[in-house]
């Protein structure tokens, strides 16, 4: 889980490529498209989508018609990997939090904060 997460979070520590899941999110596009809606030039993006592929974030399909043309679409699994270890993250400090209330009430004699 720590490599896929590891990966997952290098490869979203950089704006553009945060950018192009942005644009996944809506739906499928060719990297030429991603390369204009994000402002980068062709070679960056094809950069970039190297990263995010070798993370396993985004997924190449070629289109039937014409093996050039390459479709990036989102994968949900390293999604899935960060939301759980964020869930894990945000119930540390809801605990965190608890003791501490519980512990204030404790000495203060029961009255609330």
């Amino acid at each position: 889980m720590l490599n896929q997460l590891d990966a997952t979070l290098a490869a979203l520590a950089e704006p553009t490529r945060r950018r192009v899941i942005e644009l996944l999110r809506e739906r499928p596009r060719r990297a030429t498209e991603l390369a204009a809606d994000a402002g980068a030039s062709g070679p960056a993006m094809s950069r970039h989508l190297r990263v995010l592929r070798a993370s396993g974030l985004v997924e190449e399909q070629r289109v039937e018609h014409d093996a050039r043309v390459h479709v990036y679409s989102l994968r949900p699994e390293p999604f899935d990997t960060l939301q759980a270890w964020l869930q894990e993250v945000q119930a540390f400090w809801t605990d965190q939090l608890d003791a501490y209330r519980e512990h204030v009430v404790r000495t203060r004699g029961g009255t609330q904060p």
